[in-house]
Order: structure tokens, then sequence, then C-alpha cells
């Protein structure tokens, strides 16, 4: 794969922001990609307040963090966030760590197959209200490597088991991922079978108009010599009379 973007997109003040914070992105295991955008981190140590502005992405976020303050969080908290409607403000100060999950979009249901994914636009709910075990926040946010982070975001998340969408229909499943292979059409043809487009015209229903079928029959592009031969068929026929 590509790997996690690197671009900035929703981020206001991306400069600012990356000059008082730690921020990197990082793969999922494989078995969540198809599920995950990716992980993001970010980890600070900042003399003075800093408020973060960020343009939500339509997707559903899971995340740790341990702020500096209020002091009930000490030990970090985890909660889910939905996709929020307008602009997101964190302010920022003392040391702290957050690190987060960003799903692709429908990749958030089936981890949570038993409620639509609207339920939670706008909400920022426990984790342990959603999921089921729950999950120690320390067991995240506490390691000081970033793999070990990583590795501690793909074990709890490939415990929960994510369950395909049971409203999702097969087909759209089985054409997506047919899409996603490559050289399926390429193969197809080498084995000299039809294009879908082919076999949709050999079977579709004739046409009503049998006038329009005529005129288009004899405005047709036809070869050079078959057009040169009428014409030396008709300037014989002249040259007679």
């Amino acid at each position: 794969m590509a790997g996690p973007r690197r671009d900035t997109r929703g981020i206001v003040d991306a400069t600012g922001l990356f000059t008082r914070v730690r921020f990197r992105r990082r793969e999922p295991a494989p078995a969540l990609r198809p599920y995950l955008e990716h992980y993001w981190l970010v980890d600070w140590d900042l003399a003075k307040p800093y408020a973060s502005h960020l343009v939500p992405h339509p997707s559903v976020n899971v995340v740790f963090q341990r702020h500096a303050a209020p002091p009930a969080h000490g030990n970090g908290y985890a909660e889910v966030s939905g996709i929020a409607p307008g602009l997101f403000v964190q302010k920022l100060e003392g040391r702290g760590r957050v690190c987060g999950v960003q799903f692709r979009p429908g990749g958030f249901r089936p981890f949570a197959p038993d409620r639509p994914v609207s339920d939670w636009t706008g909400r920022r709910l426990p984790v342990d209200e959603v999921f089921v075990p729950p999950v120690a926040p320390s067991a995240v946010l506490d390691p000081a490597d970033e793999d070990a982070r990583v590795a501690a975001l793909d074990a709890y998340l490939l415990a929960l088991g994510p369950e395909p969408d049971p409203r999702r229909p097969v087909r759209c499943i089985a054409r997506r991922r047919a899409a996603l292979v490559p050289g399926v059409r390429g193969r197809s043809r080498q084995r000299g079978e039809a294009p879908p487009h082919s076999l949709a015209q050999a079977h579709a229903p004739p046409t009503r108009r049998p006038a329009a079928r005529r005129l288009l029959f004899l405005l047709r592009p036809q070869p050079a010599s078959t057009a040169l031969s009428k014409w030396n068929a008709t300037m014989s026929s002249r040259s007679r009379r």
C-alpha cells in the first residue's frame, strides 16, 4: 500500500501547530486497513497554552488522550468521536499525548454493528459505552516507544473482531474487490470472454425503429475500396448513356 497520507488537509495553521507538537501518521495492521484510514499520534510539551483548530474529516475517530488538565483524567481517557458538524478546537497545554484512530467512511460500522453511524454524529462518548471489552487508556498511552503504541492499538482493535455491515449488499463488496484486483479485466479478455458492455448489447431488446436502422446502415462508414468501386460503377453507367 501507499502508506498514510502526508498532506495537511483539515489542519488550520498547520505550520503553527507543527512547530508546537510532534505529529505523525502510522499504518494499522494489514487486517485493519480495509476499515481504518490511519493512526495519528500527537505529543507536546508546551510552556504556553495553544489552541489547535481542525476542520473535521467525514470520519469517526477513536481517541486515546492524556492532557495536563483536568486532573480527573491524569491517567488518560478514551472516547469515540463521531463526525463533527463544525470546526473542532482543542486547547493544548503543559505535556500531553494523543493516539487517535481515523476510520474510513463506512469502516466504523463493522466495529459497532448494532447502531448506525449517524447515532454518533456530533457526539463524543467514552469508549466503554461503545465497545466491549473495555480498554485501559494507559495500555495505549504509557509506552514510550511509538511502535509499541501502534502495536497496542492494533491488538485492541483486532480483539474487537470487526464484522461486515449486514445491510451492505454482498454484490457491492464483490464488485469492489474485483475492481481492486489488478489485471482481472485483462485476463478475462485473454480467455476470450466478452466484456460486460458487449454482453449487455448482445442481450439488449431489438430497436423498434426499422427506418432509423436503415438510415444508419446507409450512412455507416465504408472502406475506401468499396467507395471507389461504387464510384467507378457510377461513372461507367453514365458513360454508357
